[in-house]
């Protein structure tokens, strides 16, 4: 006490202060800073009735007095803190990160009002407790799941089993029996929790399925203005063709008609001849003789092809099985169909004596193919160029970019104001014939040297082999337009069975495959590669040939009905036949590599990179996924006996290219399919 007594009085021994001192200290600033701290320091100095008016409280205000005189700058924060609220006091405690951070988990009336629901029974943190349970010593041995016997056996060692009614063996049950209650409740959260993801995956799942249909959609506008552009572009360049054309004539026929030294000299003695031969034949009848044959084909109708500069990539998203679209094609039976890409032209032909001309990017027929007597049997449709065969004994070229129509499905050769226009559609149930004329500038010409129908043809480059009931193959060459070899079937087969010493010169089929195939073709399938040609015959024989020598270089013996389709690559040739089987032969040993078996005779058949499909006399494609080993049907049979409706037609005719299949049917009916 005296200690402070004394410093008490020296307190009160220092000079006075100031005027300007004084003034200073009795500010408002420095006022209202004492109001503020006048509590804290009433509970240090003690509980006062007027603190100011104490000795200590005014010894303590010097002392601040002296450190503010002596640093401004703390004089200024103090007086700028008097001004400021106890809130401003407590955040300037507080880092920046801090304030950040409180800001951010800060949750305003109106969000907790408005909290949404779901169907969730629990809480956040019960799924945290449930994903990372905190298993007691009992809850492990649960989930260890001991077998009952191994239990029973602990249960019979523990102390307590000989007084289950103790208290102590009470209390274990019920712990027990706690500790497995929580885990069923653990689990019953868990299980609430893998339901409410699946929820949300479904959703998802539906979400992205809307979105892929939109892009679906998208990119069926972009390879439809992609096709309509390659048509365009195919139109600009055959105008280009025919204007160069006609500038290397009128060159070509102006140098003709300029006069030289030596037509001069020339001149008289011609004239001379002309006038010796007159009365044998004059020059002007000597004209009027035909150059050629029908047959040869003029300079300006070679054949061009014109090959796509882009590809439809559309079916390769939907799902294998799929139908993209079914055309009323024909009224009759089709008897043959190809198509030369994904979404690109396709030519049916049936017994109604008509071929078409389609495009399957809108399912339209843009034109018919006139010029044939007869059905048309076999065709095949490369890049633009179409060869058709026919039970007339004529095969003719077109070229199917020559046709007039408009890809956007606008009227052809119809005025902007007549109304009343045959519109340029093809509904599924009542189709309507495109113009006359749109398919006039196709025909290139003629190939006539059969003496019976065409069953078969097949061509690659310049080179075109044809089959007929005739009993010949013939080898065309396109560049001139005519035959250059003829290749007796019948002849073959005597010379090859008279090197075996076989006393038969015609392998004849099975009893059964006789009795049913009485109306086979002769020529039932083949196809051409540069030199080498494969034929299937009625006869169930596959013949290879070369055609530099027009010899028979092996015959692959297997089928026991007559060959209808064929096809190989540069390792495997796929045969299929009326025997109700398809066949693969490995071409480097001449063995059967494979085969199928099916319930009816094999019609049509054709095989991509991937997949091979057949029509096997039912209302489905059968295919054969050579990758996954795997064999499913694809067509509207499947479709109508889920939904339960009209059985459809028997498929006659498959095609496929690029997992793109098209068949036709016996009602004439044609679908397109995804496979």
């Amino acid at each position: 006490m005296a200690s402070s007594g004394g410093q008490h009085n020296a307190r009160h021994d220092n000079p006075p202060l100031a005027p300007e001192d004084e003034g200073v200290i009795s500010t408002r600033g420095f006022e209202a800073f004492g109001r503020k701290v006048t509590t804290t320091a009433s509970q240090l100095i003690g509980p006062l009735t007027d603190p100011t008016s104490h000795p200590h409280y005014q010894a303590a205000m010097g002392e601040v007095h002296k450190q503010l005189n002596r640093r401004p700058g703390l004089q200024r924060s103090m007086f700028s803190m008097a001004r400021t609220t106890p809130t401003d006091l407590v955040r300037s405690k507080l880092s920046t990160r801090e304030i950040q951070s409180r800001a951010l988990s800060y949750v305003p009336e109106e969000l907790l009002k408005n909290i949404p629901e779901d169907d969730n029974s629990y809480s956040l943190f019960q799924g945290f407790q449930a994903s990372f349970p905190d298993f007691t010593e009992e809850g492990k041995k649960h989930r260890r799941r001991v077998s009952r016997g191994r239990k029973m056996l602990e249960d019979t060692n523990s102390p307590q089993h000989l007084a289950l009614d103790s208290p102590l063996a009470v209390q274990k049950l019920r712990k027990e029996k706690g500790s497995m209650m929580h885990e069923l409740e653990m689990l019953g959260i868990r299980k609430n929790m893998a339901s409410s993801e699946i929820r949300e995956i479904d959703n998802k799942i539906a979400n992205l399925n809307g979105m892929r249909k939109i892009l679906l959609e998208r990119l069926a506008g972009l390879e439809q203005e992609e096709a309509l552009l390659e048509h365009d572009i195919v139109d600009v360049e055959q105008r280009l063709e025919e204007a160069q054309d006609l500038v290397d004539e009128e060159a070509e026929s102006i140098a003709m008609q300029t006069p030289t030294k030596s037509d001069d000299e020339n001149a008289a003695s011609v004239s001379a001849k002309d006038e010796a031969a007159a009365g044998f034949m004059s020059q002007s009848v000597y004209e009027k003789l035909p150059s050629a044959t029908s047959s040869t084909p003029s300079k300006s109708k070679k054949p061009r092809n014109i090959r796509r500069k882009s590809m439809p990539i559309l079916h390769e998203h939907f799902k294998p099985g799929t139908m993209i679209r079914s055309v009323r094609a024909h009224q009759d039976n089709i008897t043959a169909l190809d198509f030369d890409a994904p979404f690109g032209l396709m030519v049916s032909a049936a017994m109604d004596d008509s071929v078409r001309v389609w495009d399957l990017n809108a399912g339209r027929c843009i034109g018919l193919l006139e010029g044939h007597t007869a059905s048309v049997r076999t065709l095949q449709v490369e890049d633009n160029i179409l060869a058709t065969g026919s039970m007339d004994a004529t095969i003719r070229l077109w070229d199917l970019s020559r046709a007039h129509y408009d890809p956007q499905g606008s009227q052809f050769g119809r005025d902007e104001d007549d109304e009343d226009g045959i519109a340029f559609e093809n509904p599924a149930d009542h189709p309507v014939d495109p113009p006359a004329g749109s398919m006039a500038d196709c025909p290139l010409f003629t190939l006539q040297a059969h003496v019976d129908e065409i069953t078969a043809l097949h061509f690659r480059g310049d080179i075109l082999v044809s089959g007929s009931a005739d009993k010949t193959l013939r080898h065309w060459d396109l560049e001139k337009g005519r035959c250059v070899q003829t290749l007796d079937v019948m002849w073959a087969a005597a010379q090859v069975s008279a090197l075996s010493d076989s006393s038969s010169t015609w392998r004849q089929t099975s009893r059964v495959a006789a009795a049913t195939d009485a109306s086979a073709d002769f020529v039932g399938a083949l196809q051409v590669f540069e030199s080498a040609l494969a034929c299937g015959t009625a006869d169930g024989m596959v013949r290879l040939w070369d055609l530099r020598s027009g010899q028979v270089h092996r015959s692959l013996v297997g089928h026991t009905g007559p060959v209808t389709c064929l096809q190989f690559d540069d390792v495997h040739l796929v045969t299929g036949s009326l025997d109700r089987s398809i066949r693969i032969w490995d071409l480097r040993t001449g063995s059967i590599y494979d085969a199928y078996a099916y319930d009816n005779p094999i019609t049509s058949m054709m095989f991509d990179t991937r997949r091979i499909v057949c029509a096997a006399g039912e209302d489905v494609a059968k295919v054969y996924d050579k990758v996954e080993g795997r064999h499913w049907d694809c067509g509207a049979g499947i479709a109508e006996a889920e939904g339960g409706g009209k059985t459809p037609a028997i498929i006659e005719r498959v095609r496929i290219r690029d997992g793109y299949m098209v068949e036709g049917r016996r009602d004439g009916i044609v679908g397109v399919w995804t496979c």
